[in-house]
């Protein structure tokens, strides 16, 4: 059983999660990533990396109930919660799996996604290659990251800001410029690239990024690891709130078809 600790910190991350996906830049790439699935009635649609299942009711609403959508995830909560908010879905179903060796047959969907997963991931190219394995002649795969090596944050203090996004990209995520690479992640794997698109999510309203960004949490972190002067950084997470604010951080998506 899930110690105590164990269940708030996924509430926790399940809580960022909905954050993020509810956010303005959220709703319009996964809008953007729903719509380059092309998913049709009957069609078998994957979900790595599927979390709380956030995606997976609309998923499941467009291939209708002769289709199926496959969920999994390797953390047990998300797992547990995503069963819980698809249970009114017959066609969804959902378990515990590793992205890097899928618990599925080859050529057995039609299409595959992964949404913030590769940047987490010990191999995200196994994980792409996995995805080539599984979807069938003819489908797709949808991959979407962000490239947090172009995290800019609007301050006065630009030094520390510059010292924040060098944080993130060496200490806080593990692939952190993989959004970059998604083209070449699928052409490697195997996939003929249809379409590479990059935008930019932007902020002008601070407690929607505080949200998304986590900026307190992170500049902590930041300063207990010796990285940022803590009187800085808390005077340069003061400035945030003081004025007009902008933050801005590229996001790509890549779409790969099976020959």
């Amino acid at each position: 059983m899930p110690s105590s600790a164990s269940r708030l910190r996924a509430a926790d991350q399940i809580a960022y999660l909905d954050q993020a996906a509810s956010s303005d830049p959220g709703r319009r790439y996964k809008q953007q990533l729903l719509t380059a699935l092309d998913l049709r009635p009957g069609h078998t649609v994957l979900d790595v990396g599927c979390g709380p299942g956030t995606d997976l009711p609309a998923m499941a609403v467009a291939v209708g109930g002769d289709g199926a959508v496959l969920g999994i995830d390797h953390d047990p909560e998300m797992v547990q919660q995503a069963r819980h908010r698809t249970a009114a879905y017959p066609q969804v179903s959902v378990r515990s799996g590793d992205a890097h060796a899928l618990p599925f047959d080859d050529a057995s969907v039609d299409r595959a996604r992964t949404d913030r997963v590769l940047q987490h991931l010990a191999d995200p190219g196994q994980a792409v290659a996995e995805l080539r394995r599984v979807v069938r002649p003819g489908g797709l795969v949808a991959l979407a990251d962000p490239d947090w090596d172009t995290l800019a944050i609007d301050a006065v203090d630009t030094a520390t800001s510059r010292a924040y996004t060098r944080f993130i990209v060496s200490d806080v995520v593990r692939n952190a410029d993989v959004g970059r690479r998604l083209g070449r992640l699928l052409a490697d794997a195997g996939f003929e690239v249809v379409a590479v698109d990059a935008t930019v999510a932007m902020f002008r309203d601070y407690r929607e990024a505080e949200a998304v960004l986590r900026m307190p949490a992170v500049a902590r972190h930041a300063w207990q690891s010796g990285v940022l002067d803590e009187a800085s950084a808390r005077s340069w997470l003061a400035s945030l709130t003081d004025g007009p604010f902008l933050a801005v951080v590229m996001f790509f998506t890549a779409i790969g078809r099976v020959p």
